[in-house]
């Protein structure tokens, strides 16, 4: 027999979903786990390892970071609206979460840039070594964060920025000119 529809139920889980609560240091405390992951409690419910994501990663990477529970199907489980506001060892903590999170290096040298059948091959120099490569044409793997700054996404979801594309060589923005 089917489960009754229960809308009580499900007003109160959406409820729920939807309640902002914001984390503070008087009322969250976050811990480094064995395996070198974070662990926070909160009140009664504890939590043996979550994600730490900011939700505005460009504009306020140290406002706003959200606190979610490591399932794939995470869940929020409230926001911590300023770093700042903890002290130095947490805030270090989940700064390192957020530096595995975010790993961008920055594109300093394009080499060469290579199409073929859908597909460019990048050769570049990074601020942490040489790397290549490789971006699906279609799609979004190219965005533009301003008129100058640009991050591009690999096929592996790896992300790599140009903080400013007028301080390539104009060969090198020749080429990449042909990819945006």
């Amino acid at each position: 027999m089917a489960e009754e529809f229960n809308l009580g139920q499900m007003e109160e889980e959406t409820e729920a979903m939807l309640r902002l609560r914001y984390l503070t240091p008087d009322t969250a405390a976050f811990a480094k786990t064995a395996g070198g992951f974070v662990s926070l409690q909160t009140g009664e419910e504890s939590y043996p390892r979550v994600q730490v994501v900011r939700m505005f990663p460009f504009s306020e990477p140290e406002k706003y970071v959200s606190i979610r529970t490591a399932e794939e199907t995470s869940r929020e489980i409230g926001v911590i609206e300023n770093l700042g506001t903890f002290p130095k060892e947490v805030r270090e903590m989940l700064e390192e979460q957020l530096e595995l999170r975010y790993f961008t290096p920055v594109i300093t040298k394009i080499y060469q840039i290579k199409d073929e059948y859908g597909y460019a091959y990048f050769d570049v120099e990074t601020d942490r070594g040489r790397c290549r490569f490789v971006i699906h044409m279609g799609g979004n793997a190219v965005v533009h964060l301003s008129d100058v700054r640009i991050l591009i996404s690999d096929i592996d979801e790896n992300r790599f920025e140009i903080p400013d594309v007028t301080k390539l060589t104009v060969k090198e923005q020749k080429r990449l000119d042909l990819f945006l």
